[in-house]
């Protein structure tokens, strides 16, 4: 099982490690996808400066999800209506559903992570690795 290490990600076999904070500095994107190799869908984090406002925009195929890691941003949509986020607030928005992200701080930064892609969600695959057992037996909790 060989590791390597470049721009402070670690690769092995079938995977990948990061810390957000090592995939660049300033304002503006991390590239999640890019850096760790994700192939299925896009990642990306982005850095925002207080009280900043992106531009408006919409997307011809792909939907995305947006999750708020720190800060409080306000999402606006093409409907007029506005929403605000705290940490740990997300965000599903459709492709051609036009957004806007604002910071609303006036002294921290903001940053969230956008998931993108299309063609729909594959199923539930997950299954136990050959000669594995449930951990949980008959008592498994909700969803394992």
């Amino acid at each position: 099982m060989s590791e390597t290490t470049e721009k402070s990600v670690t690769k092995g076999d079938g995977y990948a490690v990061a810390n957000l904070s090592d995939l660049g500095e300033g304002y503006g994107f991390r590239k999640i996808r890019k850096d760790l190799g994700v192939t299925a869908f896009g990642a990306n984090a982005i850095v925002i400066p207080p009280s900043y406002e992106t531009g408006r925009h919409l997307h011809e195929e792909q939907e995305e999800l947006y999750f708020l890691h720190s800060g409080r941003i306000a999402i606006e949509f093409g409907d007029g209506s506005t929403h605000e986020l705290e940490p740990g607030g997300l965000a599903w928005v459709d492709a051609p559903t036009v957004r806007k992200i604002r910071n609303l701080s006036d002294s921290e930064d903001a940053v969230y992570v956008v998931v993108g892609g299309k063609d729909g969600y594959v199923g539930r695959d997950g299954k136990l690795p050959p000669g594995e057992e449930s951990r949980f037996g008959d008592n498994a909790p909700p969803g394992a």
